[in-house]
């Protein structure tokens, strides 16, 4: 399984960025997709997850301002970020899990700043 990242990049605080990524491989029907993101000297942290069946989890730092959603008959999953702070910069990781094996794809980053 491949996982390939897009949409990183700078905006300003209150903007918007759209963050995408393509799964490749094999690829089964019930799995699960999420964005993490990893702050300079912090861990690694959730941002959203969305399962096969389309339930959503997002952390409660982003909820009312990100969206995250697929499309699975072409295994992409999107995070719409929306009112965007500069706490929200960080290097963002695709993910997919499925039969126990965490897939990770490289990181995308997304700095906001003025």
């Amino acid at each position: 399984v491949q996982l390939q990242a897009s949409g990183g990049g700078l905006v300003q605080p209150g903007g918007s960025l759209r963050l995408s990524c393509a799964a490749s491989g094999s690829i089964f029907s019930i799995n699960v997709m999420a964005w993490y993101r990893q702050a300079p000297g912090k861990q690694r942290e959730l941002v959203a997850a969305i399962t096969s069946v389309g339930s959503t989890n997002h952390a409660d730092s982003v909820k009312g301002r990100f969206t995250i959603s697929r499309d699975k008959a072409k295994n992409t999953v999107d995070l719409q970020m929306n009112s965007l702070k500069p706490e929200d910069t960080a290097v963002y990781y695709c993910n997919l899990g499925q039969v126990g094996v965490l897939y990770w794809g490289k990181g995308t980053q997304v700095t906001v700043s003025s």
